[in-house]
């Protein structure tokens, strides 16, 4: 028996008078609980038993013996001394993947960015509008936002997209960048 089933166990005994007290005064989570304890012994027996070898079965033997905080800083001094993680190898090499992927990958959406109006304020205010289908006052506060540092106009746009809108502002006079 492993410490936490036994922990478990002395748990579930500790609790039991208190259930009783409870099924007293209301009879509906009385079955509720009764359930909930015959699922738990159920879910334990379908576990099937794993067959350790014989090299490993003193280690396996020690490592039962040990509480939950112990084997808590025991993976935290392996993964120290050997320099790995503690993480399942699906989920390390899946985070891995996209790390490597953007350098091989071209960028397929942008941000489009406001970062200097040009002469001709009026025409990027009439762009802004058109592309951002906002009313006047909320265009002319962002171009006026945009003198000042860059403003972003749209977001998460397709590259497609992204490069007509820019070929308006440049037509415009003012500058915009992709990212």
């Amino acid at each position: 028996m492993t410490e936490e089933t036994k922990k478990e166990a002395v748990k579930e005994t500790k609790e039991e008078p208190k259930k009783k007290k409870k099924e007293e005064t209301k009879e509906e989570p009385k079955e509720e609980t009764r359930e909930e304890t015959k699922e738990k012994p159920k879910e334990e027996k379908k576990k099937e038993p794993v067959k350790v070898p014989e090299k490993f079965k003193k280690l396996i033997g020690e490592i039962e013996k040990m509480s939950v905080l112990d084997l808590a800083e025991l993976v935290k001094v392996l993964e120290k001394k050997f320099g790995v993680s503690a993480t399942p190898a699906a989920v390390a090499s899946a985070a891995a993947a996209p790390g490597a992927a953007p350098a091989e990958e071209e960028k397929t959406v942008f941000n489009v960015v406001l970062t200097a109006i040009g002469e001709k304020k009026i025409e990027v205010i009439k762009t802004v509008r058109d592309i951002t289908q906002k009313g006047l006052k909320e265009a002319k506060d962002l171009v006026d936002a945009a003198a000042a540092g860059p403003q972003v106009v749209k977001e998460n746009v397709k590259k497609e997209e992204a490069e007509e809108l820019k070929k308006k502002f440049e037509a415009a006079g003012a500058k915009v960048e992709l990212r």
